[in-house]
C-alpha cells in the first residue's frame, strides 16, 4: 500500500483527502516512481475546484513530480531500477508517495538536477520553453509582457526571455513582487492592482504596443492583453487563474489589428518523444549553465497539500511549489 491524495468531490482545499491506495506493479511499457518531490501547480487547483473536469470519483490529483524507479514493467528501454527521473504530464497522480507511469513520457535527469528542483521545473520550464521559442519566436530587440511574471512560469520565463535578447515587462499583485520580478531579470514590473498595465505597456513601447502577450491569469487580464499588442502581435492565452475570459468574435481580431489569438497546450507542443527531449534537453542546458535559476519558493511536506494550495489560492507564494515526500 502507498499514500496518495485523491478527489471525492470538487471545492475547497479541505476536499483534498490522503488516503491508502494499492498501486500494484507496472505494466507493460511502464514504470513505478517512488517520489522524493512532488510540485503544486496552479492547475492542481482548477482539478479541484472543478475548473478542470476529472473523469470520475474519486480521482487522483497532480501531474508532476520527480523520484526513483523501484520497478520496470516489460518491454521498457533505457531506464533501470534506481534511475533519477522527472515525469509530467498525464496521468493524474502525482500526489503520492508511489506512482506508475508510461515510460515513454519519462525523463532521466542529469546529476546536475536535484529531484526538489526537477520537480519545481519540469512542466513550468518546458512550457515557458513552448512559448518562447514555438508559440512566438521571441529574437533579440522584442518587448515583451509576461503576466504573473513571479509566479513559478512566469520567473523562468522571464529569465529565459532576457537571454534571447528581449525587453520584459511583466505584471504582479505587490510591490514585494515586483522586486522578485527584478531580481530575476524583468525591466518593468508593473503591479496590476495600482495602475493601468495596458496603458503603461503603450507608454513604455511609445504607443506601438508588443508583439506578444504571454497571459495564465484569464479573466481579469484578458481584455487590457488585447490593448496591449501591437499590430499582427500574438496573444497566448495559456492560463485561467482568474477563470475563462469572455468569448471573442473573430472579426473583433482583425479590428484589433489582425491579431492572433491561441491557447498553447504543453502536450501539443511534446506529443512525440523527440519532440518531448529536445525540449527537456534545451531546458536542463540553460538550468545547468546557469543561465536560470530555479525559484523554490515554498516546501511542504506531501501531506500538507492542502496548505500549499490555501497559499498558492491566496497569492502568499513565488516562485515554484514543491512538496517533498
Amino acid at each position: 500500500m502507498s499514500k496518495a491524495f485523491r478527489l471525492h468531490r470538487y471545492g475547497g482545499p479541505e476536499v483534498l483527502r490522503y488516503e491508502d491506495v494499492d498501486i500494484g506493479e507496472p505494466g507493460c511499457g511502464q514504470v513505478r516512481i517512488r517520489n522524493t518531490a512532488v510540485a503544486v501547480n496552479f492547475r492542481d487547483v482548477l482539478v479541484r475546484r472543478g475548473t478542470h473536469a476529472v473523469k470520475s470519483f474519486p480521482s487522483a490529483i497532480g501531474l508532476e513530480s520527480a523520484g526513483v524507479i523501484d520497478a520496470v514493467g516489460g518491454e521498457v528501454l533505457g531506464f533501470s531500477v534506481g534511475d533519477r527521473v522527472a515525469y509530467a504530464g498525464a496521468p493524474e497522480g502525482s500526489y503520492a508517495e508511489a506512482r506508475i507511469v508510461p515510460a515513454a513520457r519519462l525523463i532521466a535527469l542529469p546529476p546536475a538536477i536535484d529531484e526538489r528542483t526537477a520537480a519545481a521545473m519540469t512542466i513550468r520550464g518546458l512550457t515557458a520553453r513552448c512559448l518562447l521559442h514555438d508559440t512566438f519566436k521571441v529574437k533579440p530587440g522584442d518587448t515583451v509582457l509576461i503576466h504573473a511574471i513571479a509566479g513559478g512560469v512566469g520567473l523562468i520565463m522571464c529569465q529565459w526571455a532576457k537571454h534571447l535578447g528581449a525587453t520584459v515587462i511583466g505584471t504582479v499583485g505587490s510591490d514585494a513582487k515586483a522586486a522578485v520580478a527584478r531580481a530575476h531579470g524583468c525591466d518593468y514590473p508593473i503591479v496590476y492592482g495600482r495602475e493601468d498595465f495596458a496603458e503603461r505597456v503603450l507608454h513604455i513601447t511609445g504607443g506601438e504596443g508588443v508583439p506578444v502577450v504571454y497571459d495564465s491569469v484569464g479573466k481579469t487580464t484578458f481584455e487590457g492583453s488585447l490593448r496591449c499588442l501591437r499590430r499582427r502581435g500574438v496573444m497566448a492565452s495559456f492560463g485561467e487563474a482568474s477563470g475563462d475570459p469572455d468569448p471573442v468574435p473573430p472579426r473583433r481580431l482583425g479590428a484589433l489589428g489582425s491579431i492572433y489569438l491561441t491557447h498553447p497546450s504543453l502536450t501539443n507542443y511534446t506529443v512525440t518523444r523527440d519532440e518531448l527531449l529536445a525540449a527537456a534537453n534545451d531546458l536542463f542546458a540553460m538550468v545547468t549553465t546557469g543561465k536560470i535559476k530555479i525559484e523554490i519558493g515554498r516546501t511542504y511536506a506531501l501531506q500538507d497539500a492542502a496548505r500549499a494550495h490555501a497559499d498558492l489560492e491566496s497569492r502568499k507564494t513565488t516562485g515554484s511549489i514543491v512538496m517533498v515526500v
